[in-house]
């Protein structure tokens, strides 16, 4: 019987563990999934919101086995010869001829933003069910046409397909489902406390209400073809406005299908395809659109010196700007981290994605001494196993594509000569790849520089391509004091075990993002994006992005229980004109101010008496 009873009772206890265990662990847990997740995602019993289901071939150029004409030098470029007002589009990693369009002139621009003008009247009005049905559409399409779009991206820009897979679909696919779940709650009136003086405060209530600006612009870089595209048209056609995308002349053939893309779903839902419009023209001609009284807001993503003839020339018509400018984001590594392997994965996914033609790519390695070496063995052994190529075009497995162009190879070269002539280690690469199958390819090699300190050209200014620098650093003290000296402040890294050493790191870093323990998550997260100093100003991503899009309408009411008495607040008569008497009058006021703003009680009761008597 004993035997039995502890066995029965050994029994119990277990049962009771795990009961507690489900209740505070499991259950807390699904909810949260289901919470944060699965009620968030697209409702597919909402039949106002039902996603259309649409059909777009991809360019024959895209698609396997594509045979195209190659160019060569002097005609491997962009600009044509002797046509000012002809763009040429190709693939920078094969040389394959994609075709030849015109760039958008002056008045093309001006029938462009009267168009979107007018169809964004009826747009502003539209339901946010609606506006969801559009997203939903657009998301389902990407979702089942993946390696499609991968393709069309891959071939303007010569990246990988996994790369587009991450960095193009991926975040829009998470910003086109974060916005669905949660746009109408941001754009949402703001209540707010209303005024702090006691007495106004009880009669008037205060909010906020975001209305679409009218058209906006966004004057998106090259790197991301079509997630830079469709970030700023998912914005800002949420919150009821139309848009202008001057894209990069780099990658015109691929941005007139992805927006080719976006008008057929709005046609397929009988909304007005000028809501969007799609410009194309050479940067000195671009003035003409930045100053443009027509629009309401730009978005600018590109390069510093770009970003200063931008802003001037909105200044003249005092368009509002938010510039997303370059990074020379650092990853810092404490001494405590154990997994050095792993961290090498992050390194190199952060360094060589998108071949280095990251604005929140990795360009400085700070280490503490004690995984210096250790990181840099690790990294030298993986780097030189890197294979460049096309592989929309080859059979065999690539890991980096091509660079955009070769136009800045030369500088390249100089900066990790400087470097080397400092003191810097050459471990691997630097200088250009001839690809045996496409020589006229813009490709780099795959670059690892150690030994990197401030003397250096390469610490300073943004590499944008595939180079690796490290740098040493004795403590995280001396760690953050390198991160934070340069002009940039766009994102940065921390890798460590101690994580409120992390957590006091981050507020260290002058940068507008941090991510700790991984890279640039804060982006998908959905969190306001944007940098600091000459990194740029202004957000977009998250509920600031949305909101930036729109006028904050600031409105003050009576409160409902007087509009309900039929009461409504009135001049006072002490201090309507003309003034009866100015000493009444001063008295009324002075009074108010103390009944208001003041915390001792006697003088609150008596600026009370005093305002009963009207001021006397």
């Amino acid at each position: 019987m004993i035997a039995i009873d502890l066995k029965f009772e050994e029994w119990q206890w277990q049962y009771q563990i795990s009961t507690t265990f489900f209740i505070f662990v499991i259950l807390p847990t699904l909810y949260y999934i289901y919470a944060k997740y699965i009620s968030t995602r697209p409702n597919k019993y909402n039949k106002l919101e039902e996603p259309l289901k649409i059909e777009i071939p991809i360019p024959d150029e895209a698609k396997a086995h594509w045979k195209g004409k190659r160019l060569y030098p002097p005609n491997l470029s962009v600009r044509i010869p002797n046509e000012p007002n002809k763009i040429q589009s190709y693939c920078p990693a094969t040389s394959q001829y994609l075709g030849t369009f015109t760039a958008t002139t002056k008045e093309e621009m001006n029938q462009q933003i009267i168009k979107a003008k007018a169809a964004q009247k009826t747009w502003a009005k539209s339901p946010f069910s609606l506006r969801r049905q559009l997203l939903r559409t657009l998301s389902r399409f990407i979702i089942d046409h993946q390696e499609d779009i991968a393709r069309v991206a891959c071939r303007d820009s010569g990246k990988t397909k996994l790369d587009a897979l991450m960095g193009e679909i991926m975040v829009t696919l998470e910003k086109l489902n974060w916005i669905i779940a949660n746009g109408e709650k941001a754009l949402k009136p703001s209540q707010r406390p209303g005024p702090s003086n006691l007495l106004i405060g009880l009669m008037k209530n205060g909010e906020v209400r975001y209305e679409p600006l009218g058209v906006v612009a966004a004057l998106i870089s090259w790197n991301y073809p079509f997630h830079n595209l469709m970030g700023p048209v998912i914005a800002s056609l949420f919150t009821g406005n139309a848009i202008v995308i001057k894209c990069s002349e780099q990658v015109l053939w691929s941005s007139t299908w992805f927006v080719d893309l976006v008008k057929t779903v709005l046609k397929l839902l009988n909304i007005s395809e000028d809501l969007i419009q799609l410009c194309c023209c050479y940067p000195e001609d671009a003035d003409y659109l930045t100053s443009h009284p027509g629009l309401s807001h730009i978005t600018f993503i590109g390069s510093k010196n770009v970003a200063h003839k931008v802003v001037e020339s909105a200044a003249k018509e005092l368009t509002p700007c938010v510039v997303e400018l370059g990074g020379k984001d650092s990853l810092i590594v404490l001494d405590d981290v154990v997994d050095l392997k792993a961290l090498s994965s992050v390194i190199m996914r952060g360094t060589f994605q998108s071949v280095g033609q990251n604005c929140i790519g990795i360009e400085r390695v700070i280490c503490l001494p004690k995984s210096y070496e250790t990181l840099v063995e690790i990294l030298s052994e993986r780097i030189k196993h890197l294979r460049l190529g096309s592989d929309i075009d080859q059979l065999d497995e690539i890991d980096l594509g091509a660079m955009i162009s070769d136009n800045r190879f030369q500088h390249l070269e100089d900066l990790i000569s400087d470097a080397v002539s400092k003191g810097a280690r050459l471990i691997h690469g630097g200088k250009p790849y001839q690809h045996p199958n496409y020589p006229q390819g813009h490709y780099f090699e795959p670059t690892l520089l150690v030994d990197v300190d401030k003397s250096m050209k390469i610490f300073q200014e943004e590499v944008f391509g595939p180079i690796l620098t490290m740098i040493k650093a004795t403590d995280a003290d001396e760690a953050v004091a390198i991160s934070n000296a340069t002009e940039f402040g766009l994102g940065n890294s921390i890798f460590g075990k101690n994580f409120q050493q992390c957590n006091e790191i981050a507020n260290k870093l002058e940068s507008g993002n941090v991510a700790i323990n991984d890279f640039a998550t804060y982006y998908v997260a959905q969190l306001p994006f944007g940098g600091i100093k000459k990194s740029g100003y202004g957000k977009f991503g998250g509920e600031e992005g949305l909101t930036g899009l729109c006028v904050a309408k600031s409105i003050v009411m009576d409160k409902p229980i007087l509009r309900m008495l039929g009461i409504a607040t009135s001049i006072p008569p002490e201090i309507d004109y003309p003034i009866n008497s100015d000493k009444k009058a001063w008295g009324f006021v002075s009074a108010l101010n103390t009944a208001g703003y003041d915390n001792r009680s006697w003088e609150i009761i008596k600026a009370f008496k005093k305002l009963a008597k009207g001021g006397a």
